[in-house]
């Protein structure tokens, strides 16, 4: 027995960020899934933009769809945080889960039929760190070594100390095929149909067009617990896109399945046709109770402009929110207030409780209005001029420093104007980025709308060069590692985080250590909301608006679960229904009579119009030629009078 074996706790099925996994060892397959669920048919899903390759792991070229790598664990979609074995049959960790040992499935297998060994789980985790992303450097900065322990058995040793995540982030590395990559330059882009281990492979695809893939029917982990009643298509053909307005058409054509709408107008407005009105294309709201995270104009605070938390705050009361819901989203957003929004962890009413013993740790040092008042966003009545919430401003802006000179908001010491530029990439938020800055215009400040493409935002974001962009953070219901991407000082500095805003605070440090070493859930709650409400009150962002529901557009030859999880339904449960197909297929062939009849009713109209309207075009002719002739000959007899 090594070492390493002395040191083990029992192996188990699943690991759980807090508490025990929902699902016992031995359980059957999820809540939200159909066990008996059909395999079979092709969806035919849009993607927006091109493709270059298919290596999605290397910052190099557009990764398109299709690879299918499986990772030692994977999550259930009904829990906050827990992962269940997929590669790993079992994962064992100690008390203080400063190390992880995983024992690899004896069946588990790539494509080409040879097995998934420990050396692969090593070298995918060596070379991911250190040719892959610069996401992969930074998320898995924690894990000191990884060393074969036995025959399948591999052991991950943490040096962050007490961080409870970092099994459960080790279980979601991607394991790639080392004997594949061998031969090949893992840096570089690649138009090859990768060598994979999942339920489905690259069968066709054409640069920038499309990709298929196929479900390999001897897919090693079909009978898992944790697949059963998924992965039911035989076929999914994803058709690329440069416009989402070209993707609409090509849904309601039928050239494409299944959409998820992300525009409020094209949901309210874009929809209305007779396939919807039929029932042969279904459009569905769905409620989910995920946190959805934080979309926000994101100030970078590395600008000088930008650098006082009192513009920061004034600014804010320049985007009339609710103005922008009704008149551009037809109401249907809600305003965020929280990083955390639409979850237990969003920070409410005044700190208590544990929230409040750890804030007052840092009284001294955070805003001590967050003490004494709730954040609330600044709203309107939505009538487009909001005069109080811009007075409101002037009165920061004027703290802070900058008054009105001939029109312009200038700084009273040094003279300069108050000028930036909002950088966008998405064609999309022009409509609503220009009434904000409008707004800011009546505070005397110039703020510039500019739109590039998407390699130039790229960069220009990783240099650090823009002063305001439209962007946010997604969250989950169990934050940790990536937190340290989003908030801290180091990533501040760092082009492979998340950190848009430049946040640089000891406190906020402090709290993202704190949130990510919660001994439970209950500890964890009040300090994501102490870490919230002390973000919320450094105004790094202006927030804008989140949706709690799922927008679905399918046509009607699908069926799904009865239970819908927590998160959402998601198209991995679906499957294709062979009944409702053949329906689908019979109606749009066979029009009804009333249908023929109101077509006919209408054609008829349109040829009689189309009449009428040619013999009018007739007669002006006619009209015209004979004034010309009589004109003419008008003119022909003067001359001979003349002469």
């Amino acid at each position: 027995m090594t070492a390493a074996a002395t040191e083990r706790t029992r192996p188990a099925h699943a690991i759980a960020m807090h508490g025990t996994p929902k699902y016992p060892p031995g359980f059957p397959h999820f809540d939200y899934v159909n066990p008996e669920a059909p395999k079979g048919g092709t969806l035919r899903v849009a993607v927006q933009g091109t493709f270059d390759s298919f290596n999605p792991f290397i910052p190099k070229g557009n990764a398109g769809a299709g690879s299918s790598y499986e990772s030692l664990l994977t999550g259930s979609a009904d829990e906050p945080f827990t992962q269940y074995g997929l590669i790993a049959e079992s994962i064992e960790v100690p008390p203080d889960r400063s190390w992880a040992i995983f024992t690899l499935r004896p069946q588990a297998r790539w494509h080409d039929g040879k097995p998934i060994t420990v050396d692969d789980v090593i070298w995918s985790l060596e070379t991911l760190k250190t040719k892959g992303q610069p996401f992969f450097r930074f998320y898995y900065g924690g894990v000191a070594s990884a060393e074969q322990v036995g025959p399948r058995q591999v052991k991950f040793s943490f040096s962050d100390l007490g961080n409870r995540e970092l099994p459960l982030i080790v279980g979601q590395l991607p394991i790639l095929p080392k004997h594949y990559w061998e031969s090949r330059d893992f840096e570089s882009t690649t138009l090859e149909p990768p060598l994979g281990s999942g339920p489905y492979r690259v069968t066709d695809f054409e640069p920038g067009r499309y990709v298929v893939t196929e479900r390999v029917t001897d897919y090693w982990g079909e009978d898992l617990p944790v697949n059963v009643g998924q992965n039911n298509f035989d076929r999914i053909r994803y058709d690329y896109y440069r416009d989402d307005t070209v993707i609409r058409q090509a849904l309601k054509a039928g050239e494409i399945d299944f959409r998820m709408e992300n525009q409020a107008k094209a949901w309210a407005l874009d929809y209305d046709v007779p396939a919807v009105q039929r029932g042969w294309l279904n459009k569905e709201e769905i409620r989910h109770f995920s946190p959805t995270g934080m979309q926000a104009f994101v100030y970078n605070t590395r600008r000088e402009i930008f650098s006082d938390r009192k513009v920061r705050e004034a600014l804010a009361y320049a985007f009339d929110f609710e103005w922008t819901n009704r008149n551009l989203f037809f109401g249907q957003y809600a305003r965020t207030e929280s990083y955390f929004s639409n979850s237990e962890l969003a920070a409410a009413g005044l700190p208590e409780g544990r929230e409040l013993n750890i804030l007052d740790r840092f009284r001294e040092r955070v805003p001590v209005e967050l003490f004494h008042r709730p954040y609330q966003a600044p709203s309107t009545d939505g009538s487009g001029w909001p005069r109080e919430n811009l007075a409101r401003a002037f009165a920061l802006l004027a703290e802070a420093g900058w008054v009105v000179r001939d029109m312009q908001l200038v700084n009273e010491e040094t003279g300069q104007t108050f000028s930036f530029e909002i950088l966008l990439v998405s064609p999309a938020f022009e409509r609503i980025v220009l009434p904000f800055a409008r707004n800011l215009k009546r505070l005397g400040i110039n703020a510039r709308v500019r739109l590039v493409d998407q390699s130039q935002y790229i960069n220009r974001i990783r240099s650090f060069d823009f002063d305001m962009i439209v962007s946010g953070w997604g969250a989950s219901e169990s934050p940790g590692n990536e937190q340290r991407s989003y908030w801290t000082s180091a990533a501040a500095s760092s082009p492979a985080a998340s950190n848009y805003a430049g946040v640089s605070d000891p406190v906020i440090d402090e709290l993202v250590e704190l949130l990510i070493n919660a001994p439970d859930r209950v500890s964890l709650v009040a300090r994501a909301r102490a870490l919230d409400r002390v973000l919320l009150f450094g105004y790094y962002v202006i927030p804008q608006w989140h949706l709690r529901m799922q927008r679905v557009l399918y046509w009607d030859k699908f069926s799904r679960p009865e239970v819908t999880p927590r998160t959402g339904t998601s198209i991995d449960y679906w499957w294709f229904d062979e009944a409702k197909a053949a329906r689908l297929d019979k109606a749009r062939n066979e029009r009804p009579q009333n249908a023929d009849d109101e077509s006919n009713s209408a054609v008829s109209l349109d040829t009689a119009l189309g009449i009428i309207i040619v013999l009018g075009a007739i007669v002006i002719v006619m009209v015209r030629h004979r004034r010309a002739r009589r004109k003419i000959v008008g003119q022909d007899r003067s001359a001979k009078a003349q002469r």
